[in-house]
């Protein structure tokens, strides 16, 4: 009963933070567009976040067709690899599927004696996916946690290893899950491990991919896998299940749904920076960012899946960096 209105209550809460937000972020065109500067050029490198890595590619792409001479290296091998590099000055931008943990921010605080500045770029869902010939009309986070995990911190009294024991009567239900998640480096594998999993652990069967694209293709491969990952790597052969905090009340990650913060895998996603707070930041770096939060820029997070971000909002992320449209 504890763990079911713990669960209510997060869920009541994200759909409190989300909803005005993403009531305001559905019209990407109030956003101002992009303008053009002199003096742009040079290198840009951006190491992090697998989930980003289509999504920062997209920007380095547009941003290059505005200025040729930018040259941008872009590194996804997850979440944890970005604030090593912004600590180590071996990136400008550290995308991140997670906000930063503490042991991290300091770290980089003790070696330039401020900490990194961290600006949300736009809004996911994580989804769980199933081959798209797989029945189940909806799992409950219950149900999710005796499925992944070996803890049973969501209120399961006992794990759930065959499709049959979800009422799947098909010949291949007595077949055991293919379990398919994220690695560890992975801010989706922590996001989902913290809210999902009720802050349990993990099953050894579940087969760890070191990015997101993969864990759905290897569901679609086979009639009894399952995995999770952001629903914007969704394929033709792979169906993402509607989620339900408890019992059968499912929803769906449909944009409309994720916009009201009714689904209740949501996040924000991030991209830190290193701004000293006594100097501006450098040109290359400014226009970067002022392009991720112009209206090219949104439409490019809303290309590749996510929710794109309120003219408010996208407004007071540059002004932590010194900026403005």
């Amino acid at each position: 009963m504890f763990k079911n209105i713990t669960l209510s209550l997060y869920s009541l809460l994200l759909g409190l933070m989300l909803s005005p937000l993403c009531r305001a972020s559905s019209d990407v065109d109030r956003l101002p567009d992009y303008q053009k500067v002199a003096g742009v050029s040079g290198n840009l490198s951006s190491v992090g976040s697998d989930t980003l890595a289509t999504l920062i590619s997209l920007w380095a792409e547009d941003f290059q067709r505005i200025y040729p001479n930018v040259n941008m290296q872009i590194q996804a091998s997850g979440s944890s690899t970005a604030p090593i590099a912004l600590t180590e000055a071996t990136s400008q931008f550290g995308p991140m599927s997670r906000p930063m943990k503490a042991k991290e921010i300091e770290s980089f605080e003790q070696q330039y004696g401020y900490p990194p500045v961290q600006l949300k770029i736009a809004i996911d869902a994580i989804g769980i996916f199933v081959n798209k010939n797989n029945p189940i009309q909806g799992l409950n986070f219950e149900q999710v946690d005796a499925i992944f995990s070996s803890t049973l911190q969501c209120g399961a009294t006992q794990r759930l290893n065959r499709w049959q024991q979800l009422g799947i009567s098909s010949d291949w239900a007595k077949l055991g899950f293919q379990l398919f998640g994220r690695n560890s480096a992975s801010g989706t594998y922590g996001y989902f491990k913290q809210h999902a999993l009720c802050e349990g652990d993990f099953k050894r069967e579940v087969n760890e991919q070191p990015g997101s694209a993969s864990v759905v293709q290897s569901v679609a491969s086979s009639i009894h896998s399952i995995g999770y990952s952001g629903v914007g790597y969704q394929v033709s052969k792979a169906r993402l299940v509607p989620i339900a905090i408890e019992g059968r009340h499912y929803i769906a990650a449909t944009r409309e749904n994720i916009l009201s913060g009714q689904y209740p895998l949501s996040r924000y996603l991030y991209l830190y920076v290193n701004k000293n707070p006594l100097k501006p930041l450098a040109t290359n770096d400014a226009e970067f960012l002022k392009f991720i939060f112009s209206k090219q820029g949104q439409k490019g997070v809303e290309k590749d899946g996510y929710v794109s971000l309120s003219t408010e909002l996208a407004e007071s992320q540059l002004k932590k960096v010194g900026l403005a449209f």
